[in-house]
């Protein structure tokens, strides 16, 4: 997420108005069917490899605020101080959030979805800094968790951080430090950042006895607000940031797959780029994804930094999600870009053939962010989110339709 002002607060009596819409619109209706028509059901084998990924993991500030081990409080934005004053706009907006919150209680109904589908690997975009460092960077909005919650992730079975973000150095190269021992501690893989630019480029790879490995890549762009001066160099801390989205940058990271992938391997880059809101796919980050399916021998195109999912693609049988939406956020309470409903969240398991790297099938599960927790949502809002996603993905050639009820399937030719 970029650090530009983007939302205005809520006053409480808007927030009783918010409300009072909200609850008129649990009337249940039927979620649509696919958009492009019935396609065949794709089963995947018990030999597939599944993935789960998800957007930004921001268990900073107002979540911080709400776990066992709350960070220093103080803040540095425009229009707020404190980050437990997130946690009182988030209750103002929905109702009382347990404090403490337990560690698993923050993924609520993610940890049934896991249960049910159980994912080989579980890969997220970590975009808060874990630390103490109190070397806040003057940019607006600095994300920071305690050290001590970094159980948070490894109770939720996260193998991989991808760490090539706007937030990671939020507390400064202190800050990012303590952040790659912590997460090493916890025995999280990390990739995307690192105390030189060889550790930041390094991926993260991970063994899977029977279905090869997964690798993944964490890369960043100055679109998504990371600046310029947070790239790694052989001298300094920083993140793996992409010089732009050109020909010659896919060429770039081809040479880098080349010199980690096996036969059997999935390659996995996980691209914090674009803006926060819109469903606007720009035309060089697309080129850039098929880029690196086509020649960079790149099997999963990870995209995050907007705050709503965006539409999915499949390119020669490797699935580009351009923007995966938040995942968990404080921003409950919070107003402006209503119409996105950033609330509403997507877990996403595409499932591979580890031999060939190909998808043979993809689903995804939606849930709701509320009090710090992630819940089923109602029929409305499923049906809601159903309707967006089959009228973006219609756009990238796929669709999608509900299956069970309370997950949706990847439809493409």
């Amino acid at each position: 997420m970029t650090d530009l002002p983007r939302r205005r607060f809520l006053k409480l009596s808007a927030i009783a108005t918010w409300q009072a819409l909200a609850g008129a619109a649990c009337a249940s209706r039927p979620p649509s069917a696919e958009a492009s028509g019935p396609r065949e059901r794709r089963v995947a084998p018990a030999s597939a490899l599944t993935l789960f990924l998800c957007g930004d993991v921001m268990t900073g500030r107002g979540i911080d605020q709400a776990l066992p081990h709350p960070s220093a409080p103080g803040i540095h934005e425009r229009h707020l101080r404190s980050a437990a004053d997130y946690v009182r706009l988030a209750e103002a907006a929905n109702g009382p959030i347990q404090r403490p919150l337990g560690f698993s209680d923050l993924w609520g109904a993610a940890r049934e979805e896991w249960r049910r589908v159980e994912p080989d690997v579980r890969i997220v975009n970590l975009e808060t800094s874990v630390t103490t460092s109190e070397d806040w960077q003057p940019k607006g909005i600095n994300y920071r968790m305690h050290p001590a919650n970094v159980a948070c992730l490894t109770v939720a079975g996260i193998d991989c951080c991808a760490l090539a973000n706007n937030h990671v150095l939020d507390w400064g190269p202190a800050g990012l430090l303590e952040t790659l021992d912590t997460l090493r501690a916890a025995k999280l893989a990390t990739a995307g950042a690192g105390r030189d630019a060889a550790q930041a480029r390094a991926p993260a790879i991970l063994e899977l006895p029977g279905k090869g490995r997964v690798i993944v890549f964490s890369f960043g762009t100055t679109s998504s607000g990371i600046p310029s001066d947070w790239a790694a160099t052989a001298e300094r801390p920083g993140v793996d940031l992409l010089p732009d989205l050109s020909e010659a940058t896919v060429r770039s990271v081809a040479r880098r797959v080349r010199e980690v992938k096996r036969v059997g391997d999935v390659v996995v880059a996980s691209i914090h780029w674009g803006a926060n809101w819109g469903y606007r796919i720009p035309p060089e980050q697309r080129s850039f994804a098929h880029g690196l399916v086509d020649t960079a021998g790149v099997d999963v195109v990870h995209g995050h930094s907007s705050h709503h999912a965006k539409g999915i693609e499949v390119r020669r049988g490797r699935p580009i999600l351009y923007g995966c939406g938040d995942f968990i956020s404080d921003y409950e309470g919070l107003s402006g870009n209503d119409e996105y409903r950033d609330d509403l969240v997507l877990m996403y398991f595409p499932s591979l053939d580890p031999g060939s790297g190909r998808l043979v099938r993809f689903r995804l599960t939606p849930l709701r962010m509320r009090r710090f927790q992630l819940v089923r949502p109602s029929q409305k809002e499923f049906g809601w989110l159903s309707d967006t996603l089959a009228r973006e993905c219609a756009k990238l050639g796929t669709s999608v339709e509900r299956v069970d009820d309370d997950a949706l399937e990847l439809r493409w030719a």
